[in-house]
């Protein structure tokens, strides 16, 4: 988190230093700078490039018609003492606007156009990097290479070199000239901040787990759970069989090893060669299976208090899921399940 405050800092120290160095290159050119005047038409979106000097920006703006003259802009920047305030980002700025009003704009938090990207909980991280792709640009290739190098990441030690689980669901906001890993790295941050609010290294041990071991068990309750006041109900399932050395049968589990998400697991589907079948391997498979909220981490680390073995949604469409200790009440709920399926 703090090379990446350090860089963004960095940038903006660039950019300050930058409109110095424009200033001084485009002051003195001539003594009348070409100047509109009023507050322009229309709307224009134009793009400041970290690093960009004074002089660029203004022939940014003078190409894209928003000012008369790079020159004009400048003096702005001088003669209000603005050298530092200009940042780089994308801006809505309007067509043959006077050089002040322009800045005007460049200085409105307003005027920035924010480009995001949400990346919901759970996702498995071979999702999340489909949707970082379709909806910033960069291409797919890049995320997946930026993930095949992981220490790029600035991954947390106890990750053991694995994204899936760190990858942290939120919004984030596309800088201009991000790269994949740029963002990727943002994400690990944000988990980073996550983990640290939940105290993850410090309530492991209370469960008896690794903090790698506790994101598994949050991404299972992340892919289980219907609602999250469900979460904490689930995570005590998890640890009620794992306290029994009990195979932990996660349909999530089966559908991760087949890379696919459905409702409908099969036995077939539960004999698939695979070290996150959790049904046919005791324990937590070998890492997590997707990408869990803060919520999950939560739950993970605070169970609720029940002797629940199982559970079952079951109705899937207003995510009503029932808790059992009793295995004859357990199969009386799939079958409520399979009859909404329609399997029965």
């Amino acid at each position: 988190m703090k090379r990446t405050v350090a860089a963004v800092a960095g940038g903006l120290a660039l950019v300050a230093a930058a409109v110095t160095y424009g200033v001084h290159q485009v002051v003195g050119q001539s003594d009348e700078a070409p100047d509109f005047s009023g507050e322009g038409t229309g709307t224009v979106t134009i793009e400041i490039r970290p690093g960009a000097s004074a002089a660029e920006i203004g022939r940014t703006l003078e190409r894209a018609g928003v000012v008369a003259s790079a020159q004009s802009f400048v003096e702005q920047v001088v003669m209000r003492s603005k050298e530092t305030g200009l940042h780089p980002g994308r801006y809505t700025m309007r067509r043959r606007m006077a050089a002040a009003s322009a800045l005007d704009l460049l200085l409105a938090p307003a005027s920035r156009v924010v480009r995001t990207v949400t990346v919901p909980e759970g996702l498995r991280t071979s999702e999340v990097l489909r949707i970082l792709a379709e909806r910033t640009g960069i291409p797919l290739k890049d995320f997946t290479a930026a993930v095949a190098e992981p220490r790029s990441l600035r991954l947390p030690a106890y990750a053991e070199g694995e994204a899936e689980g760190f990858l942290f669901p939120a919004t984030y906001e596309i800088e201009p000239d991000m790269t994949a890993a740029d963002l990727l790295r943002k994400m690990v941050a944000r988990f980073r901040v996550a983990a640290e609010k939940v105290r993850l290294k410090e309530l492991a041990p209370r469960v008896k787990l690794r903090p790698r071991q506790v994101v598994t068990v949050a991404s299972i309750v992340q892919a289980e759970g219907g609602v999250p006041a469900d979460y904490p109900k689930i995570a005590r399932v998890v640890y009620n069989r794992l306290a029994r050395g009990a195979k932990l049968e996660m349909d999530s589990t089966i559908n991760y090893a087949l890379d696919r998400h459905t409702l409908k697991v099969s036995i077939e589907d539960t004999r698939v060669d695979s070290p996150y079948n959790t049904y046919a391997r005791p324990g937590l498979p070998p890492g997590p299976i997707g990408n869990p909220g803060e919520s999950a981490l939560t739950a993970a680390l605070h169970p609720a208090e029940g002797a629940w073995y199982w559970f079952v949604t079951t109705d899937p469409r207003h995510k009503i899921t029932k808790f059992t200790d009793k295995e004859a009440e357990f199969r009386k709920y799939r079958e409520e399940l399979n009859r909404y399926l329609g399997t029965n």
